[in-house]
């Protein structure tokens, strides 16, 4: 069972293009589903039932595992086994009678127009890092990047005549993206005054440097987003994600259709991109309750 699961995982990095994180994520599910069966006496995939799966399900939920990690855990199985099944490893889809579990759809959290401006109006551009800072926010606000991808940008990336960024997503897609002027004026002050005085001995092709002239992490980026949230008033936990759910969800509330949202988040389904539709009619609700004299 073992060699079947790395082949899913091979096929997870080398066909699939998955992050280390997301493989780890697999393997760890499908470990624990396999450490179940072998206590249950099974030696090999072609002799799971799906008496086997539910039984696993059950295990979980009596160990006090969340609906959420029980989802995933269910959703790892699956995906494996329908790979096992295609590539001819196993005879059955044993998970083809086992319906996926639906949770509660959790509605990203967005800021408002006015907390985005008052969150981008914090750093202090006189500064080298507020200038660095200001260009990152913009960038990510004006793009809707991942963090991960706006920390792995590079100098080559961002055609600012054009007034467009250049970006690698998930399964290595490359993605064109416009950029508004407010973040070129910005992204150019940035190159002009501040990038230079990160650059050390030897130079980066990346954009944005830390005070080592080194590539800016996910936890540094992380750091400085809370620092001007704090420094904004804003009291909700905000994460660089947050500026990529505002992005989209502010696109879409001016009148931007869903295809072109999709295209720019960079989503392979739009069914990922339709929460937003959900988040802009629960704000009208919202609307509604507060100014209607029958709500």
């Amino acid at each position: 069972m073992d060699v079947i699961v790395q082949a899913f995982l091979d096929h997870l990095s080398v066909e699939r293009g998955l992050s280390a994180n997301t493989q780890e994520a697999y393997g760890r599910d499908l470990s624990q589903f396999v450490v179940c069966l072998r206590g249950k006496g099974v030696r090999a995939f072609d002799e799971v039932t799906e008496d086997h799966l539910v039984g696993f399900l059950e295990a979980l939920r009596a160990s006090g595992a969340s609906a959420g990690s029980t989802r995933r855990k269910l959703s790892a199985v699956k995906t494996f086994c329908k790979f096992a099944y295609r590539d001819g490893f196993v005879k059955r889809d044993f998970t083809a009678n086992i319906a996926g579990l639906k949770g509660p759809q959790r509605l990203p959290s967005v800021l408002s127009i006015e907390e985005v401006s008052n969150l981008l109006a914090q750093p202090d551009t006189r500064e080298t890092a507020g200038a660095r800072d200001k260009a990152m926010l913009e960038v990510l606000y004006a793009s809707g990047l991942r963090v991960s991808e706006l920390i792995t940008l590079k100098t080559i990336d961002v055609n600012m005549d054009v007034g467009f960024v250049r970006c690698l997503g998930k399964g290595s897609k490359e993605r064109i993206i416009p950029l508004g002027k407010v973040a070129i004026e910005y992204l150019q002050r940035y190159l002009l005054t501040a990038r230079g005085k990160y650059v050390k001995t030897t130079s980066s092709e990346y954009l944005f440097l830390t005070n080592r002239g080194t590539k800016m992490s996910r936890i540094s980026f992380w750091k400085i987003i809370k620092k001007y949230t704090a420094a904004a008033g804003i009291t909700r936990n905000i994460t660089p994600h947050t500026l990529r759910h505002s992005f989209a969800t502010h696109l879409l509330q001016g009148g931007a259709d869903l295809r072109s949202i999709q295209e720019m988040l960079g989503h392979a389904d739009i069914a990922t991109t339709q929460v937003y539709t959900h988040v802009t009619q629960e704000k009208l609700k919202q609307v509604y309750r507060k100014t209607h004299p029958r709500a």
